[in-house]
């Protein structure tokens, strides 16, 4: 699966495109932008775009009112269908999100029992009661998703809801080319639909992704086979900046070694969750970390740790976001990319990440684990790489039996010598590659 070696990079179109925030119903094309910024993407690693909703919503994205519809704020579907090409001409795959747990009020069938009440064919799709009431005056009762009512749960034990959600899939294939699904609230959604939703897929196009966002219990509920390729490792999101602000590495290397470690019970050997530092729905990496110092190393760690690694538009070169200033704040639209020594650092470890088979699909040991640094290693049958974080600001000396005399460190290119032990300057990541005996 290409998604396995694949650096992923996200974009919120509407907040990118600085699209007004309700929807005008005006058309204006904007969602250009996003194959402007295609050479910026490739530069930096990253050989898959998963873009946030781009179909036609009352306000956000997530509150559809029609799948095969591109938002008129951002364009149209010629227009998308014109950056999928650039975007693919780039190397870049292109993964949408497929929100299939909840439609928007305005979405059509939704309007249309409105309109009819119970003489609506669409009523079934949905849950809904006559008798009660909402809190719009509807004349009836509906679940929202999570008691957001703006978002209409859709039925997905219901054969037609089921059937036109797969025919949208299929068109956005035929129409647009894209290469896989992000599916929001994933959590959310019937195990039956996950079911019939990639065997759809995986006879509609090759190697088709599909990753679910996922929260927090097992996910093997979630990824496996006849399921979902991949999900979110919210789990490890948490661990990577607290473990460093806390300056307690143990506590992102527990997670790593509960998941991933060589014992029989651990949680996802062979699988390839989605790691990530922020997106679209958190602070921002550089805000939320207390020592600015530490942004190259949280990075390094979900570089080098199982997984498929995604970054967020702008955390590249350190762009600053708090949820506590709402959404607006983490989906910005900026004039241009930046590009900086954190921009240097980070494409060079999507570079080693991308070109490494130990760090695409290596398994995972604990070498050395103090509270500020920590050196894991990911090996195949045919490559072996020690990855090593140190979290101070002095140097540290690890005296550890590494199995070989010499490694190239695949983010510089320089020689790295076991012998004496070896030293990892104040806030450094290595990714060393054991090649030489």
């Amino acid at each position: 699966m290409w998604a396995e070696k694949s650096v992923f990079y996200q974009i919120y179109p509407l907040g990118f495109c600085g699209a007004p925030k309700e929807n005008d119903g005006v058309t204006v094309s904007r969602i250009g932008k996003i194959g402007d910024w295609a050479p910026h993407i490739q530069k930096l690693g990253a050989g898959a775009l998963y873009l946030s909703p781009i179909f036609d919503s009352d306000r956000h994205g997530y509150d559809t009112r029609d799948y095969r519809k591109v938002d008129c704020r951002l364009g149209t579907n010629e227009d998308f269908a014109q950056v999928v090409e650039v975007l693919h001409a780039h190397g870049i795959r292109v993964v949408l999100d497929g929100v299939f747990n909840h439609v928007g009020r305005g979405f059509w069938a939704f309007r249309d029992v409105q309109e009819k009440k119970w003489d609506s064919p669409y009523k079934d799709w949905f849950h809904i009661s006559f008798d009660g009431n909402s809190n719009y005056n509807d004349g009836f009762w509906y679940e929202g998703w999570e008691g957001h009512f703006e978002l209409v749960k859709l039925n997905l034990r219901n054969p037609a809801v089921v059937d036109y959600l797969l025919e949208c899939v299929k068109f956005w294939v035929e129409e647009f080319g894209i290469d896989g699904l992000r599916l929001d609230v994933a959590y959310c959604l019937e195990i039956d639909f996950l079911r019939r939703l990639r065997s759809f897929c995986d006879g509609l196009k090759p190697e088709f992704f599909l990753v679910g966002e996922t929260l927090h219990g097992d996910y093997n509920r979630w990824v496996g086979d006849g399921l979902l390729h991949s999900c979110t490792n919210y789990e490890c999101y948490k661990g990577l900046y607290s473990s460093l602000n806390s300056m307690n590495l143990f506590e992102i290397v527990h997670s790593l070694k509960r998941q991933f470690g060589p014992e029989q019970w651990t949680l996802y050997k062979g699988k390839h969750l989605l790691c990530f530092a922020d997106n679209h729905d958190v602070t921002r990496a550089a805000s939320i970390l207390t020592n600015p110092a530490h942004l190259p190393l949280i990075y390094g760690l979900a570089f080098g740790m199982p997984g498929i690694p995604c970054l967020y538009y702008g955390s590249e070169w350190g762009a600053l976001g708090e949820k506590s200033q709402g959404d607006d704040a983490l989906r910005p639209a900026f004039d241009a990319p930046e590009w900086n020594a954190l921009t240097d650092q980070i494409a060079a470890m999507a570079k080693a990440h991308r070109e490494s088979e130990a760090l695409c699909y290596g398994d995972f040991k604990d070498i050395v684990l103090t509270n500020h640094q920590t050196i894991f290693q990911r090996r195949t049958d045919s490559e072996r790489v020690l990855v090593a974080i140190n979290a101070s600001g002095a140097p540290y000396t690890a005296h550890f039996d590494a199995g070989c005399g010499q490694a190239v460190d695949l983010i510089t290119g320089k020689l790295h010598d076991f012998g004496g032990g070896s030293e990892l300057p104040p806030y450094s990541v290595a990714f060393w590659k054991c090649e030489r005996a």
